[in-house]
């Protein structure tokens, strides 16, 4: 099987990065970009992120999830300790976020420390959950090999019926990681593949440097 995709091409000619239009700091702009996207009405979920990890066996692996906070400290989602990714970060918290908004022609490159976030700060967002996915996450050990989806729907029934008029609560091996960046990298399209690159690297008195990269 074979497919040539050589002529796929897209001229970007949406937006500029300039040096003199970005504030200091990194997270700044994100939130700015981040407003933008969401104004735009173009992307579905703006949220959805790639997190890549360095997993067990030795290999990088990535996959989406959705963002759920963002502060001047980092980048906050959840996920099952337990699962491949969770156990990855345990061994090695070294990890990357991505983000690619296509209508906008843009992408946000974050690479950065991960770290448990407190418990209460995790049990007050699974508060917040729709029943359902409290659920889910109860009944799914994540990355684990399953005989097949009954045993999830079966394990889903079950825990209807337990919690049935109850309070769900969250399963220790459930929770959220802050994601610290050390650098922050901006990429707008622009015409003839001379896109623009502005990168913020974390120096050692909590200052950011801002680089331009060739594209």
């Amino acid at each position: 099987m074979e497919k040539d995709l050589s002529n796929y091409r897209k001229s970007y000619e949406k937006s500029a990065l300039l040096e003199d239009a970005i504030s200091d700091n990194p997270m700044e702009l994100f939130q700015k970009w981040f407003y933008e996207v969401e104004a735009s009405n173009t992307v579905d979920e703006a949220n959805s992120m790639t997190v890549s990890t360095i997993g067990l066996d030795g290999y990088p692996k990535s996959r989406v999830v959705l963002l759920k906070r963002y502060t001047y400290e980092g980048f906050i989602f959840y996920t099952n300790y337990a699962s491949e990714k969770g156990k990855a970060i345990a061994a090695n918290p070294h990890v990357c976020l991505s983000f690619f908004w296509h209508s906008m022609e843009r992408q946000v490159i974050i690479k950065g420390t991960a770290e448990k976030i407190s418990e209460n700060l995790s049990d007050g967002y699974f508060e917040s959950r729709p029943d359902g996915s409290k659920l889910g996450a109860i009944v799914s050990h994540q990355s684990e090999v399953i005989a097949s989806r009954e045993v999830l729907e079966d394990g889903l029934k079950e825990l209807e019926e337990q919690y049935t008029g109850k309070d769900i609560p969250r399963p220790k091996y459930w929770g959220g990681y802050l994601v610290r960046p050390v650098s922050i990298e901006f990429w707008q399209g622009r015409p003839n593949r001379l896109h623009d690159r502005i990168r913020f690297v974390l120096q050692e008195d909590f200052d950011w440097k801002i680089e331009r990269l060739a594209p």
